[in-house]
């Protein structure tokens, strides 16, 4: 990771740690370097979420890209996916995505894509923060050079034909409850389900610019469980900010979550011959639960580090098809190329339909194990995670937990922190076990 960019872009609370100096000088290198890369004018494709100061990044960027030469393309407020599908079949140099997903309205963030639709590769991000740095000086536009810039709602819509298209099936007569987080997908979500035929009932698709996120959505999923049930409705769906992930509620007011999803659409790949690899991509994070129930049905399974971006990577170079993660940033690499929240309602709709069964019913092999997950504060996060006495610790967790349970100790990626998660049959063994490693570590005298 760079000093700006991390695994889903550059963020921060807006004009605090990402300011709009910022994205103007994102703008001028991007418009810059693709229109010297293809030596021609470059096309950039912009999209952005609910929050007040998307519009002040939009315009900031937009302002950059201009001075450079290059012509943006702007969706207005719409999904990360939407952008990426967008960047992909429309033949734009990059896209760029303005917000923090399931971040408080306060915070914002910049995310890159290639023309690929993918995370925009390592190198070319490095070169982007040598310019925010002032290491590198880049030419200015000049009479007819100089970009403009063109809306691009239409971008928008087609993506919205595509997602309908996606649905071999009719909705009609399915009761469905949708929670936008006053977010991206308040203007998208609903007029897809309405088009396949479904009875929708939609909440928190009100954005004033501040609200997004606030008590609603994918990160407070308690609201639409209780919807669902009070309404007798079949299934809920719940957005982040930006719609690049989603959560489901079955007809009685349970969560299904990411690992749930992973299982229902893995097993229903396998048995129509359409799994390849016969694996689901899973990062360490996912439940105990999911890889014994993956177990029972003879599907396989990779583990990668935790990010959606690590998931997609897996599935680039080995092919498999179906990967995510337990919070519901879910990849179908047939159709998409990052998570797509409203694309996984979908294919959630498609099981359903198509095996004529409940969410609860599909849902119900996957038995989710209590799980107690401490951080502690240490000194040196290599030092307390190879030191050999905390190692052995683990080991004997590990051997005795057998194939009741798990253990994992990893390195935070942003705080001086080690985690120290166990998953076990009950809450009393997995706080005898996690405590038993974190005295180990005191013990040598690693915590701050």
């Amino acid at each position: 990771m760079g000093k700006y960019f991390g695994t889903d872009g550059f963020r921060g609370e807006a004009n605090k740690n990402l300011t709009f100096e910022h994205a103007v000088k994102i703008g001028r290198f991007l418009g810059w370097y693709y229109g010297a890369k293809e030596g021609k004018k470059a096309k950039v494709v912009i999209g952005k979420d609910t929050r007040r100061s998307s519009y002040m990044f939009e315009y900031a960027l937009c302002t950059g890209l201009m001075a450079s030469g290059a012509d943006a393309y702007i969706m207005h407020v719409t999904t990360t996916p939407s952008v990426a599908y967008i960047a992909r079949v429309d033949d734009f140099d990059c896209g760029i995505m303005i917000s923090a997903s399931h971040n408080p309205y306060y915070d914002n963030g910049i995310k890159l894509l290639n023309g690929n639709g993918e995370k925009m590769d390592e190198e070319t991000i490095l070169k982007v923060e040598e310019y925010i740095d002032g290491k590198m000086e880049i030419p200015i536009a000049e009479r007819e050079a100089i970009g403009r810039t063109v809306d691009y709602v239409a971008g928008r819509n087609r993506y919205i034909g595509y997602l309908i298209s996606m649905s071999k099936y009719s909705f009609k007569d399915k009761k469905v409850g949708l929670d936008v987080a006053n977010g991206a997908a308040w203007q998208i979500a609903k007029g897809v389900f309405d088009a396949l035929g479904a009875k929708t009932y939609v909440i928190n698709d009100s954005p004033d610019g501040v609200n997004i996120n606030t008590d609603c959505g994918s990160t407070h999923i308690e609201h639409l469980q209780k919807y669902v049930v009070e309404n007798g409705l079949d299934v809920g769906f719940a957005y982040d900010g930006d719609a690049d992930r989603c959560l489901c509620v079955d007809e009685k007011g349970n969560l299904i979550t990411g690992d749930h999803i992973l299982y229902i659409y893995g097993l229903y790949m396998k048995e129509r011959g359409k799994l390849i690899n016969n694996k689901v991509v899973t990062t360490v994070m996912s439940n105990f639960g999911l890889y014994k129930a993956l177990d029972k049905v003879g599907i396989d399974y990779d583990k990668t580090a935790v990010g959606d971006k690590y998931v997609y990577e897996n599935m680039v170079k080995t092919g498999n098809r179906i990967g995510g993660e337990q919070s519901g940033h879910i990849i179908f690499s047939k159709y998409a190329t990052t998570g797509d929240g409203i694309l996984t309602s979908l294919k959630m709709m498609e099981v359903m339909l198509a095996k004529e069964k409940t969410m609860s019913e599909l849902a119900e092999p996957v038995v989710y194990y209590p799980q107690v997950l401490k951080n502690v504060r240490v000194k040196s996060k290599p030092d307390a995670q190879g030191d050999a006495d905390v190692q052995a610790a683990v080991s004997k967790v590990a051997e005795e937990l057998g194939d009741t349970g798990r253990i994992l100790v990893r390195e935070s990626g942003t705080e001086p922190v080690i985690r120290v998660m166990v998953e076990a049959e009950t809450d009393e063994i997995c706080e005898k076990y996690v405590d038993q490693v974190i005295k180990v570590i005191e013990e040598k005298g690693h915590l701050v």
